[in-house]
């Protein structure tokens, strides 16, 4: 039986935190009865990761590994883990448990209430587990998206994530495009709403993440997305018409 969460975790040199991430997130899913696979992609990390997701794949039948040849980015990493779900609801968080698998029975009732994307947003919790820069950077980087796309999503950085697996299907992404995907479902005439989450420091490893690939290096991203909507088709079926549809006359 295919499980209600595909929980879809980009990998790149977080080997000491994948056993502490899984151990969080199954004291999150059991105790709510959330049936659930974790799918752990590593992006062609040059530590341990590997070996450390080969032994959770080892210990427990719900989570499954996907080694990429080389090193990708995290947009393949993330298109990677959506297209191998196999549950009713797909998700996206990141491995250095700086996003909180406490919050994913929230994540859930949202999704059941009838929208199609569930966004996190730290806005609440800012400060809590990161630096000034990073903080600043990211504020930043949310104002230049927002204006950009049209957008009013109050953490756009946060890839913590859930959507319906069907509305997760109709995405194309591109590399870089992982930030815009409430954008992206929303072309698609998907419900988008938002719930706050925790913000953990990060325990082990090096942030990837800085000014530099926060905002100047999305820049050209958002140029794309701002090209896309420009551009989407608008039209509305006044009349159809179709004889093939029509009942056979019955011969007398």
């Amino acid at each position: 039986m295919d499980p209600k969460l595909s929980i879809c975790v980009p990998v790149y040199n977080e080997a000491e935190n994948l056993p502490l991430l899984h151990d969080a997130i199954v004291k999150s899913i059991d105790p709510a009865g959330i049936s659930a696979e974790i799918i752990l992609v590593d992006d062609g990390s040059t530590d341990g990761s590997w070996r450390a997701i080969e032994s959770l794949v080892a210990k427990d039948p719900r989570v499954r590994g996907i080694k990429f040849k080389s090193n990708c980015g995290e947009t393949a990493a993330t298109d990677a883990g959506l297209r191998a779900a196999r549950g009713e609801f797909v998700m996206t968080m990141d491995a250095d448990l700086q996003n909180d698998p406490a919050d994913i029975p929230k994540f859930l009732e949202a999704l059941n209430q009838g929208f199609d994307c569930v966004c996190g947003t730290r806005v609440a919790s800012r400060g809590e587990g990161d630096s000034f820069v990073r903080v600043a950077s990211s504020r930043i980087a949310n104002w230049v998206r927002n204006t950009l796309s049209h957008e009013q999503i109050s953490d756009a950085g946060c890839t913590y994530r859930a959507f319906r697996r069907e509305c997760a299907a109709k995405l194309k992404l591109y590399r870089g495009l992982h930030r815009f995907i409430p954008t992206l479902l929303k072309m698609e005439g998907c419900t988008v709403t938002e719930i706050p989450v925790t913000n953990n420091p990060r325990l082990h490893g090096e942030s990837k993440y800085g000014v530099w690939n926060r905002l100047f290096k999305s820049f050209r991203d958002l140029l794309a997305i701002r090209w896309m909507q420009s551009r989407l088709l608008g039209y509305e079926i006044a009349t159809e018409l179709d004889r093939s549809r029509e009942p056979n006359e019955v011969m007398r």
